[in-house]
């Protein structure tokens, strides 16, 4: 049977700039919280921030992923004003050193996609899928901007993780 998940031209449209996703495309992950699973991940600092977002584009991203909510199994949760105050900075920061730059915001919350759009990212990255703030899709469709669909098993604060499993 013909392969033809891979045989078409497949593109997703950011900002009227067609991406061409049947080659791989590399994303850079940079985690605006003190406790997200990947250490590396994290910056504490707007310009730690760009300064990694800089290097992470000149070595090969495409995309710079910016997250504010620890996602890791037991992770604190924060309020939506908190992930706004550690993204928004960056967004805005990495847009004005990078114009070009491709900017995901990893929430799962609508008003923290709405709000990081207007300051200039170019993709939502909803690690629920819609399960925990079902209006973030529409927040994606009304401005135009493409929605990466997670799966997560309940929310961070409920997950285990593999480590924590008992036999």
């Amino acid at each position: 049977m013909k392969d033809t998940l891979f045989s078409s031209n497949l593109t997703f449209n950011a900002k009227g700039i067609l991406y061409d996703y049947t080659k791989p495309i590399v994303m850079g992950i940079l985690n605006a919280t003190p406790d997200s699973f990947y250490s590396d991940s994290r910056v504490n600092s707007v310009e730690l921030a760009v300064e990694r977002g800089r290097s992470m584009l000149a070595e090969g991203a495409t995309i710079l992923d910016i997250g504010g909510y620890s996602s890791r199994p037991g992770a604190t949760d924060i309020s939506e004003s908190e992930e706004l105050e550690r993204v928004l900075p960056i967004i805005e920061a990495i847009k004005e050193a990078s114009p070009s730059a491709l900017i995901s915001i990893d929430t799962f919350r609508a008003n923290v996609a709405d709000a990081s759009i207007k300051a200039g990212a170019d993709l939502v990255n909803d690690i629920s899928g819609g399960q925990i703030d079902p209006r973030i899709m529409r927040v994606s469709a009304d401005n135009q901007c493409p929605y990466i669909l997670m799966h997560m098993r309940g929310t961070p604060q409920t997950m285990i993780s593999k480590n924590n499993y008992t036999h």
